[in-house]
């Protein structure tokens, strides 16, 4: 149940990733779509993803983020829910001294610690997206950083080239003004407690709605192949089955 009083709005971040080339052809449509959050979303949205073949939604918000707008309506849909946080809290080294170098190079490294460090999430996520029988959306808040990680993980698990990765990612930069509007009342709370103003917050958002976005999916991708070899030796180690690799590349490559 809600917290407190927000109004429930179309998404303005939401994709189906099908489209994108990928080993031996092209990601179908109807297997993966990202997405900023969906526990905001209007009633008349939610019944219209489920109907366009939506059977599971994987939530990648924090436990703070889901206590104050729980579900939303697609509690009232029949999609399976999974609630995977890549993150703890999402004040998670958001300290004012961090803040101050708060940039696209330090978003990349941050994204980096988040593969390493919610693995097994991600695995399980990347389980679900194979084993579901329609299509799975997955969300955080904003649909850019945890939906980013997650969004180029599976990319990876396909055979995705590292630039059409980083060109979906970055896609969501024109975006960015719809939804730190978007996200202002939920995220405000958040941030309030956290003792930012929402002044500060719109200066620190601010910062990553330039066109040099992709640089930090790119430094995701290089950072992991440098430490690990391959970029998904961490999800591996983590659970992530080769028997679900194969599954998820059978299902993109599916006829309609």
């Amino acid at each position: 149940m809600n917290t407190f009083d927000i109004t429930l709005s179309p998404p303005v971040n939401l994709r189906d990733l099908g489209g994108i080339p990928i080993e031996g052809g092209t990601l179908r449509t109807g297997i993966a779509v990202r997405a900023d959050d969906l526990a905001t979303i209007t009633e008349s949205d939610a019944s219209a993803l489920v109907a366009s073949g939506a059977t599971a939604v994987i939530d990648l918000r924090s436990t703070g983020e889901v206590a104050l707008t729980g579900r939303g309506p697609l509690a009232g849909q029949p999609a399976a829910y999974h609630h995977l946080p890549l993150m703890a809290d999402v004040g998670e080294g958001m300290s004012h001294e961090s803040m101050r170098d708060f940039s696209h190079e330090s978003m990349g490294h941050m994204y980096v610690r988040m593969v390493e460090a919610a693995a097994p999430q991600l695995a399980t996520a990347l389980t679900v997206i194979a084993l579901s029988p329609g299509a799975t959306a997955f969300h955080c808040a904003a649909g850019r950083d945890r939906t980013g990680v997650l969004a180029a993980m599976l990319l990876l698990c396909l055979g995705a080239s590292d630039d059409d990765i980083v060109t979906d990612y970055a896609r969501t930069g024109t975006n960015m003004v719809a939804i730190n509007e978007r996200m202002r009342p939920t995220m405000g709370v958040i941030l309030a407690r956290l003792g930012f103003d929402l002044e500060q917050m719109a200066a620190l958002t601010e910062v990553l709605t330039d066109q040099r976005m992709a640089v930090s999916m790119q430094i995701l991708l290089t950072e992991l192949r440098e430490r690990h070899g391959d970029p998904l030796a961490p999800v591996r180690a983590a659970g992530l089955a080769d028997a679900s690799i194969a599954r998820l590349r059978a299902r993109a490559l599916a006829s309609v």
